[in-house]
């Protein structure tokens, strides 16, 4: 049967034409929502797919292996997803008025049996039953959740008069439903506010099923978001709006079947609605971390964590409640910093500092942490581990990555060597249902240094299916790559020789004949070059010729100006980098830094080889308590002194265990500025 054809206007039409719900004409579907993006064609499926094969002995060997390498006897994720269960729908299926289904849960009846079939990841399996969780919950006094009736969640705060509504899911259609379910339980109270936590489109999308525009301009109902919003809840769909839509489909299987052979979860919920994307502008924003706002009897206090998991984002702290909305930064899974579906590289290191904010906030009297996604946690030191680790998650991600980087491996390298420490893989909360350790690397290499890799042979290469169907011809064996190599080289056809002779110089270093023939390209290709790409191909053909160029010197960008320009964040950050995880692996301390000229205290905490601190603070369980002014500090990092030397000279005083910054000091990787580039 054909499928319905779809009906979507843009978000920067409806934010200039001020358009209200869609118009759905009869026998048209309403629009797919998803996260940070609009919604792809829904397009016809073929009349005879073929059909999918069953898992082989090695799929199900590998998936069975889990069984015993991960903690599945832990079902504290089980109770915590179940826990406050109010109620739900017999059946749920949500409806548009022209009776298109938009949410239905049917068709995922095969998750009901208790083990999963060899085709499906065990770990995969486990989080598509939790995500089955559906219906009204109570998260604590006055917190209510509607869970499983879109991708996303629908928190509903009981105020004195009314409720404000945080984040009204992605189509207007699954938060008319979630807000009915409520008053159904709860009874019926006006909507006095609906907060956005940040601008992906599954966080405010349904806005008009749950208020309407004359409610906002009347001044019944407030409407807050972060600083930003609307800019990037347009902008970051148009721009490469078309192909981000295309990858959708792939990246949320919104074609394929739901069974053991098709789509099974998302990660961050089910699937993805289909319905009505519609857009309220806010009334208030909140721009800076400590603003509150005070509604309907409900004190909120916000933190910005905008360049996170989305442009423009914030989290909200209820003290009356001791209860932290973590907006998307802490989900049960490793999130993305750059979605495959394609967006803006997002900022791990800001992720990981604004979750160890939100520890040195709210950490004393923090009860509950729920999202926008998932369930929550409950319990005070239960939440503090979770942050904390999640915290850890991002943290070694981004150092380790630029570590390795700062070594000469690529992005794509890179992906290959990391793996979470032990003490991060086993909890549940750090596996890749949504991210992966692997494109997030790549994402965060990217961030930093961008696509190139620093080779010269691949600075203009062919494009792929050009050197794909090139590279089948060439191939029968070294020889014989060179020999046709020499022949393209006569020919001028120096792009394609480079790019060539560069994987046999990659499979054999010791290939003379190869390297000097590609250096003979890059040296052409030099030659011909307009600008600066002259002397990275020059360069390129040098070291093939003649090795390595060691430059003048060895600090690079570190000069002493450099150094001492650097805040003690920024040292601290550089020192994260450094820091080689598997020295550090099982090792945890906590070392007070107090700079005597500069007025500041800091907190360095190691755990799960991450390496985080804490501004303005000095750890009262602290293993040690560095004190020296930041002047010695600086003649350390020049290398005009030691520790050692200063610690003797007594401008610098240790009160603890000193063996502790011995240990943190050998865990420092130093970085060689000669690494290879052209060859491996």
């Amino acid at each position: 049967m054909q499928a319905p054809r779809l009906v979507y206007f843009t978000l920067v039409l409806l934010s200039v034409l001020g358009a209200a719900a869609f118009a759905l004409a009869p026998g048209k579907a309403p629009v797919m929502a998803a996260p940070g993006m609009l919604p792809p064609a829904v397009v016809a499926a073929q009349a005879t797919p073929i059909a999918p094969n069953e898992a082989t002995t090695v799929t199900a060997q590998i998936n069975a292996a889990l069984l015993e390498d991960l903690p599945f006897v832990d079902q504290q994720d089980f109770e915590d997803a179940q826990r406050g269960f109010i109620a739900t729908l017999p059946d749920v299926t949500i409806k548009a008025e022209n009776g298109y289904t938009v949410w239905t849960l049917d068709g995922y009846e095969f998750l009901d049996q208790e083990e999963a079939p060899p085709s499906i990841n065990p770990s995969l399996w486990r989080m598509a039953q939790l995500n089955m969780n559906n219906g009204l919950f109570e998260v604590t006094d006055r917190i209510y959740q509607v869970r499983g009736f879109d991708l996303s969640n629908m928190t509903i705060v009981e105020g004195d008069t009314g409720v404000i509504l945080i984040d009204p899911l992605s189509t207007a259609e699954t938060a008319r439903a979630a807000l009915d379910l409520y008053y159904q339980e709860r009874g019926e109270k006006p909507v006095v506010a609906v907060i956005y936590t940040h601008s992906h489109v599954d966080h405010y999308a349904g806005v008009k099923g749950v208020i309407t525009e004359e409610d906002v301009a009347a001044g019944n109902v407030a409407v807050l978001a972060p600083a930003g919003f609307m800019e990037a809840a347009v902008s970051e769909n148009v721009f490469a709006g078309n192909a981000m839509n295309r990858r959708f489909s792939y990246q949320y299987g919104v074609l394929l079947p739901r069974g053991e052979f098709g789509q099974v979860d998302n990660g961050l919920g089910k699937v993805n609605p289909l319905g009505a994307i519609t857009l309220i502008a806010p009334t208030d924003t909140v721009a800076e971390t400590g603003e509150t706002r005070t509604i309907d009897g409900i004190e909120m206090e916000f933190m910005m964590v905008s360049g996170t998991e989305a442009p423009a984002e914030m989290t909200i702290y209820f003290p009356q409640f001791n209860a932290l909305d973590a907006a998307e930064i802490a989900c049960p899974l490793l999130h993305n910093i750059l979605t495959l579906r394609g967006a803006q590289v997002r900022d791990a290191k800001l992720w990981a500092t604004s979750l160890d904010n939100a520890i040195a906030r709210y950490g004393d009297s923090l009860e509950v942490v729920f999202a926008q996604h998932n369930w929550p946690r409950w319990g005070q030191e239960n939440v503090i581990n979770y942050l904390a680790n999640q915290r850890d998650l991002y943290e070694y991600l981004n150092d380790q990555t630029l570590r390795l980087l700062n070594h000469g491996y690529t992005g794509i390298e890179i992906a290959e060597m990391l793996q979470l420490p032990e003490s991060l893989n086993q909890q549940w909360y750090t596996h890749g249902y949504y991210g992966t350790v692997s494109h997030n690397v790549k994402a965060i290499y990217q961030r930093y240094i961008g696509w190139y890799d620093g080779n010269p042979a691949n600075l203009h290469a062919l494009p792929p299916e050009e050197a794909g169907a090139r590279f089948v011809e060439y191939m029968g064996g070294a020889d014989a790559v060179i020999e046709r190599a020499r022949e393209d080289y006569a020919r001028g056809d120096y792009r394609w020789v480079a790019q060539v002779l560069s994987q046999v110089v990659f499979a054999d270093p010791d290939n003379e004949e190869a390297r000097l023939l590609e250096a003979d390209a890059l040296e052409q290709l030099g030659y011909q070059a307009e600008g600066l790409w002259r002397n990275w191909y020059l360069m390129g053909a040098y070291e093939l010729r003649n090795g390595i160029m060691t430059p003048p010197g060895t600090g690079g960008s570190a000069s002493p100006d450099t150094l001492q320009a650097m805040s003690i964040p920024l040292f601290f950050d550089f020192w994260g980098v450094r820091l080689n995880a598997d020295k550090a692996d099982g090792v945890q301390m906590i070392i007070n830094w107090v700079f005597t000229d500069t007025a500041e205290e800091y907190a360095l905490n190691l755990s799960n080889s991450a390496l985080t601190y804490r501004a303005d603070y000095l750890a009262p369980d602290a293993d040690l308590t560095v004190t020296l002014a930041r002047t010695t500090l600086d003649a350390i990092t020049l290398g005009e002194s030691t520790f050692e030397d200063e610690m003797e000279a007594g401008a610098i005083e240790l009160d603890g265990d000193g063996q502790k910054l011995i240990d943190l000091l050998a865990m420092f990787d130093t970085f060689k500025p000669d690494f290879p580039i052209v060859t491996p």
